[in-house]
């Protein structure tokens, strides 16, 4: 069987024999960018009047955007989020774009050029989110969950906060998008580890798909409300990173209805546990590193079954992504003792994205397929090294028999396997 399977900006072409599975969504292929849905949203939002009627002249507004990280197509969001500010006559000075890195690395001006494009940077105050400068914070208490709650002191200080997404699946906030801007997106590192803490991820239902009795999901939307984030504009996107579809207005009520909507066309049935299971982390951006590529693995090991194997295809153009993600990933070449150490020593920095990598990793043997990670670190890592996928396919091959079920996953943690008899 032929399979294209998205690599970077590119695809992998990968011929596999014997009987494979493909998994795919239900998100249908637009023809265009579709922008008319932005407009369509913002006209008729949701539980919300329009925002030329919410913003007023003088209001201090935050724009807060996502990371180079994500598919979320910010130049076209901001353009009609900045249309509609320009209605309500609100002084451009007053207006600040904020970039919600969470705790990912600051973007470069060149990178900021790219999310929002030069005419945006040249005429807007764009700034960096940065979680560990302490002095940028301001505490406003805890949730319920005992998170202790640092946001972005210009975020808190404006009088209208509005956060632009993309609704996708996210492999322990059930969904990403809307609340998600808030926490982790411009919160400060201690908030983070928090929300993000090893018995939080260890609920089964921090998971991908879940959202009602996820703790982590949870926490997030009691921290937006204490923001009291004002509005939304999240989107839905198709396989070649097209919006489907646009949700405007209540920032919980718009992402609810965008969730309803995206849960119906990823969520997929798979008839049996894979022998092998071949995934992609959905091209770029989300495959920019190693870090994200781990949302891609725990797809794959929801379906593959106890000591099968995944083939990851990453490109990885910004090699591991975290150091951190790598020195706590090389302590011990036993996931178990992983998991002990990270229980033990929290919080540690990334210690999430290795407590996801060490729960696949004692279920499933990973091959990775990138040409920008030296295979020395990987192994380090404990994952085991291919240069192309051939390659990887005659690896696997090593571990298996030769009745082999295959699944292939080419949208990666873009769609939500799931096991018929689960």
């Amino acid at each position: 069987m032929h399979i294209s399977f998205p690599y970077g900006k590119e695809v992998i072409d990968v011929e596999i024999e014997g009987n494979v599975y493909l998994v795919e969504s239900r998100l249908p292929l637009m023809k265009n960018v579709n922008e008319e849905s932005v407009l369509v949203a913002l006209k008729k939002p949701i539980k919300m009047p329009p925002l030329r009627e919410i913003i007023k002249k003088n209001d201090i507004v935050s724009i807060l955007i996502t990371d180079k990280t994500r598919a979320t197509p910010n130049k076209v969001l901001i353009k009609y989020v900045l249309k509609a500010l320009k209605e309500s006559n609100v002084n451009k000075e007053n207006i600040q774009i904020i970039i919600a890195n969470g705790l990912h690395e600051p973007e470069t001006h060149e990178e900021i050029v790219e999310l929002v494009g030069k005419d945006i940077v040249e005429e807007y105050n764009i700034m960096n989110h940065i979680a560990d400068d302490e002095e940028s914070l301001v505490y406003l208490g805890k949730t319920s969950y005992g998170t202790e709650l640092y946001i972005n002191k210009a975020v808190v200080n404006s009088s209208k906060i509005i956060a632009l997404g993309l609704i996708e699946p996210h492999f322990f906030a059930g969904y990403s998008g809307g609340r998600k801007l808030i926490l982790p997106g411009v919160a400060g590192t201690k908030s983070v580890y928090q929300n993000h803490s090893f018995k939080m991820l260890s609920h089964p239902k921090a998971d991908y798909g879940y959202l009602e009795g996820n703790p982590v999901h949870e926490d997030m939307i009691e921290a937006a409300k204490k923001v009291k984030l004002t509005y939304i504009v999240n989107v839905i996107l198709d396989k070649k990173k097209n919006i489907i579809k646009a949700y405007a207005g209540d920032p919980f009520k718009a992402h609810e209805l965008g969730v309803k909507e995206l849960d119906s066309m990823v969520k997929v049935s798979v008839p049996f546990e894979s022998d092998l299971t071949i995934v992609t982390n959905g091209g770029y951006p989300l495959d920019r590193n190693l870090y994200q590529a781990v949302k891609g693995m725990v797809t794959a090991s929801r379906i593959t079954r106890k000591d099968g194997v995944i083939i990851m295809l990453a490109e990885c153009i910004d090699g591991i992504g975290h150091r951190a993600f790598y020195d706590l990933s090389t302590i011990s070449d036993d996931p178990r003792r992983i998991l002990e150490y990270i229980k033990d020593h929290e919080p540690l920095r990334d210690q999430w994205e290795v407590q996801k990598l060490a729960q696949v990793l004692l279920k499933n043997k990973v091959i990775v397929v990138t040409k920008n990670i030296s295979h020395d670190k990987l192994e380090n890592m404990n994952l085991i090294p291919a240069s192309n996928a051939d390659e990887a396919l005659e690896l696997a091959k090593e571990y298996l028999s030769k009745d082999t079920r295959i699944i292939a996953i080419p949208e990666g943690p873009y769609v939500i396997p799931c096991l018929d008899y689960a």
